[in-house]
């Protein structure tokens, strides 16, 4: 009959009385009858797939409500799992069509229960044949010695799942057994109520209350629709392949699955069938972490959204964020004044009470000749639509800051992550939901665990991978634990990719101990303390990443942790950035760090990182802060719109004083609150552990020798190539005189470019060199030297907004030549070059100071050429960021040339700023 002979929606109404088989027979006659069999996906496939007592919802357990893509396919999908274990038995090489005779028919079914043929399970499994079916009615079954399966059977629940309770513990010895419609309780004797070592068991919606399920290699799983209550749990222990799909784990003591021991090199029969059906799973309904974290994930809790967030969305222009947070032209932003330790000089005095840079009542209509909006930074400049750059003294605008890698992008550019991807892993845990309980998934002594779409919640912690095993992570949310939510220890790595990771007690991910997991492309928020913490010489690669919202540091790097950070997008954190201390390490590249209530990147107590090529901007305080102690390479970073300094090095004594009256009293304000927090932190470093115990941290580290080498203080602070441009303090404040510093320590200031703060362009207290920097439109001094400063200002290019060009306040020593100081606007009658009268310690030579000609109105606007303005486009050291390992953190120590001859108090305070 044909098609078109009836109304389409009168044939849906007959078909709906067609059985699976008639329908699938439908299919085959024509391609119109096809199209027809297959409209009927929400109607008679969805009524067929509810219908199977077999399995549940398809997006059982985390989305229930969540209709699935289709309704057939979910049934395909069921069909082609539930034949998995009867596929048992020698293939059949010279006559392929005689597979489809090979089903047995004299399967028999056998009945237990109250009136049945047996009254006991032991009974029936006595007389059973290979691949029958025993049907157990509604009733408890116990047993009290250990049942044995020695041929291939299945058993199944007749009724409602619940009706038919097993109080037995059995032992498959058989190549094949399937369990269908059961509760399993432990009985008095065991609490493993199944396990095999050699066969493959099927498990379809079953129920484990208080009871464990065991699986050794070569022997495998396959469990669907599986409930595991009241301390239930499933340990697989050196298993090739199992699968576990849409199965609930509540209420665990431990961990509800536990994977030990790397895979065994034997393969039983089921391997090969177990890895098509996994590659035949289709994609996760769970959304990836490249969606705008405005909005919660479909069916997830979603975790706290920060207020108008969209990654997607540009920055704001640098005029609105000045205008919002009061940086106009008034310049109503914070400006370093003086600093608590009272150290300013009558100099400097004298020129903020006659209208410097805390005289902000007079609006000025500044006249900039220098385009000191066009820094020629090739590589923050948009390529031309060739693909080339554009050139370096290019008048384009500078580049928004970049978007995260899309996880394809990332998986094209790096073979170990997309062969992590692409494999198969010991167990596979796909769509399951873990929730209230202690532990969610534990990998440990060379397991192997691939885990794709799940959800994790309300756990102590949700995945805990330790001693060199390997696990991959696609997708999942993991939200609300009391601890972090993913531990990774003893040289453990994988791939962690796509996931939201929220809502946590403590740190989003923890890695220590030696562990390099390659991370990418999550979403980290809302975390109650850090959103990724690197301690213990963890390792990693944490790359396009957006982490947001944490309490505590986006990245929190310590106790010689040393990962690559690149690419990641750190946002709107209640504290810094990327947090670096306590001999922490790390490789810190090309993110943006914006909007961050601390420093965009604070580096203290030892840290040793290198920051190069970031985006540091719109932050609450400073962009980049090197406390006591501090070390670290800076090169190439775009640090601006920050409403402290841009870059502030300065280490502070235990004790000093921390707060004075005036304007300058909420920075010093803020770093005692700082302070106090981190004491907070330290003593509550403990609390890292999800166990709670006290770890020495000493046994994590390096050896002795390692560890001096770590910390050993570097002699030279170079810091070189950076813009630093529209922050609302002082652009470059750098203070080495607040320790004690032995002979030969410095600090260099190379080839930077350092625009419109609303501070100094550089405060310097310290000794050093301030070479070939481009300081303009800043609206204190372009370069400020105070204090009993032994230093050399040569070859700068300098254009203040209302200030000197450059003062020399206090008894400094040195020299300043061959410099080059424009004249900002014809009003600005100030000295461009200014030095205390009473010094005679400080040379001034063949320095050149360009003002206005009133008179001649043709003449050409000032430029910077020759060299364009700075940071160039190319690093002096010749190194990209592309050069160097992508999972491999560099030491500072392989970078700097420099030694210290007599060492420095306190440790050093210098950071290596390229």
């Amino acid at each position: 009959m044909e098609v078109g002979s009836l109304p389409v929606e009168l044939w849906r109404v007959i078909l709906a009385y067609l059985p699976l088989p008639d329908l699938g027979r439908c299919c085959q006659v024509c391609r119109a009858w096809r199209e027809l069999i297959l409209s009927l996906d929400n109607t008679r496939w969805r009524q067929l797939c509810l219908g199977c007592s077999e399995c549940r919802h398809p997006n059982w357990p985390s989305q229930p409500h969540q209709e699935p893509a289709s309704w057939r396919d979910a049934l395909k999908q069921h069909a082609l799992s539930t034949r998995t274990w009867t596929q048992n038995g020698p293939e059949l090489q010279s006559s392929a069509c005689l597979h489809f005779f090979r089903r047995r028919k004299d399967r028999r079914v056998w009945h237990v229960g109250s009136g049945c043929e047996f009254e006991t399970l032991r009974g029936a499994l006595g007389v059973v044949g290979p691949y029958d079916r025993v049907v157990l009615h509604p009733g408890v079954y116990e047993e009290q010695a250990e049942l044995v399966l020695k041929v291939p059977v299945e058993l199944v629940g007749l009724g409602r799942l619940g009706e038919v309770a097993l109080l037995v513990c059995m032992d498959q010895q058989c190549p094949t057994a399937r369990l269908c419609n059961l509760v399993f309780m432990p009985p008095w004797f065991s609490t493993v109520v199944y396990k095999t070592s050699w066969g493959h068991v099927q498990l379809d919606n079953c129920n484990f209350e208080g009871a464990q399920l065991q699986v050794r290699g070569p022997g495998s799983c396959q469990a669907r629709f599986c409930s595991f209550s009241q301390g239930s749990s499933a340990h697989l222990l050196g298993v090739v392949l199992s699968l576990m799909d849409s199965c609930d784990f509540s209420g665990s003591d431990t961990a509800s699955v536990t994977v030990e021991g790397p895979p065994v090199s034997e393969r039983n029969w089921a391997c090969k069938h177990l890895v098509a059906l996994a590659r035949t799973f289709p994609s996760c309904g769970v959304s990836g972490s490249n969606s705008p974290p405005s909005g919660p994930l479909p069916g997830s809790t979603g975790g706290n959204q920060p207020p108008g967030s969209n990654v997607k969305k540009e920055l704001v222009s640098i005029e609105d964020w000045q205008r919002r947070n009061g940086v106009d032209a008034a310049c109503q932003g914070t400006v370093i004044e003086s600093w608590s330790d009272g150290d300013r000089s009558e100099g400097e005095e004298e020129n903020q009470d006659g209208g410097g840079i805390n005289n902000t009542k007079k609006t000025l209509k500044l006249d900039y000749k220098i385009p000191c909006d066009h820094h020629g930074l090739s590589h923050l400049l948009r390529p031309r639509p060739d693909g080339s750059m554009p050139l370096v003294s290019s008048p384009d605008p500078p580049s928004l800051a970049p978007e995260p890698l899309t996880f394809q992008q990332e998986l094209d550019r790096d073979p170990e992550a997309q062969m992590l991807a692409a494999s198969t892993l010991g167990c596979f845990l796909r769509r399951c939901l873990f929730r209230e309980g202690k532990g969610g998934v534990h990998v440990s002594n060379y397991g192997q665990a691939r885990l794709e779409g799940n959800v994790f919640r309300g756990l102590n912690y949700a995945v805990r991978c330790i001693q060199n095993s390997t696990i991959v992570m696609l997708r999942n949310e993991v939200c609300e634990c009391r601890a972090s939510g993913i531990f990774l220890r003893l040289s453990a790595q994988g791939l962690i990719a796509e996931n939201n990771i929220h809502s946590n007690g403590e740190a989003g991910l923890d890695i220590r101990k030696g562990a390099n997991p390659i991370i990418l492309c999550n979403r980290i928020h809302s975390g109650l303390r850090s959103g990724v913490v690197v301690l213990g010489n963890g390792k990693g690669s944490i790359r396009s990443n957006q982490i947001y919202n944490n309490k505590e540091a986006g990245v929190y790097i310590l106790f010689s942790g040393n990962p690559v950070v690149s690419g990641n997008h750190i946002f709107q954190g209640q504290a810094a950035g990327i947090a670096i201390n306590e001999n922490g390490r790390g490789m810190i590249t090309e993110n943006v760090i914006k909007e961050n209530q601390w420093g965009g990147v604070d580096i203290r107590r030892g840290g040793d990182p290198i920051l190069k090529n970031n985006y540091i901007c719109y932050g609450y305080s400073d962009g980049v802060v090197v406390g006591e102690r501090g070390r670290g390479l800076i090169e190439g970073n775009h640090v601006y719109c920050n409403k402290g300094c841009g870059v502030w090095e300065r280490p502070r004594e235990h004790g000093g004083q921390l707060a004075r009256a005036g304007r300058d009293w909420w920075r010093s304000r803020q770093w005692g609150e700082r302070r106090g927090l981190e004491g907070e932190r330290r003593e509550g470093q403990e609390n890292l552990n999800e166990e709670g115990e006290l770890f020495a941290w000493e046994s994590d580290l390096d050896s002795e020798d390692e560890r001096h080498s770590a910390r050993r203080a570097i002699s030279v602070a170079l810091v070189e190539s950076n813009c630093m441009s529209y922050n609302g303090a002082v652009g470059l404040y750098v203070k080495s005189s607040g320790i004690t510093v032995e002979k030969d320590c410095r600090v260099e200031l190379r080839g930077n470019g350092i625009y419109k703060n609303c501070g100094h362009g550089v405060s310097f207290c310290g000794n050093g060199q301030i070479l070939e920097n481009d300081v303009v439109g800043n609206r204190g001094y372009g370069i400020q030297v105070l204090g009993g400063a032994d230093i050399k200002v040569m070859r700068n290019r300098v254009q203040p907004a209302q200030g000197c060009g450059v003062a020399v306040l206090g008894p400094v020593k040195g020299v300043v030549h061959d410099n080059v100081l424009f004249q900002g606007h014809p009003g600005n009658k100030k000295e461009l070059l200014h030095m205390d009268a009473a010094n005679e310690n400080c040379v001034l030579r063949n320095n050149s100071v360009l003002r206005h000609n009133q008179s001649c109105t043709s003449a050409l606007p000032w430029v910077l050429e020759n060299p364009p303005p700075r940071p160039l486009a190319s690093s002096p050291s010749g190194l990209s960021s592309s050069q160097y390992p992508s999972r491999l953190g560099i030491s500072m120590t392989t970078r700097i040339s420099a030694t210290v001859e007599s060492g420095c108090h306190n440790g050093s305070m210098f950071c290596s700023i390229l």
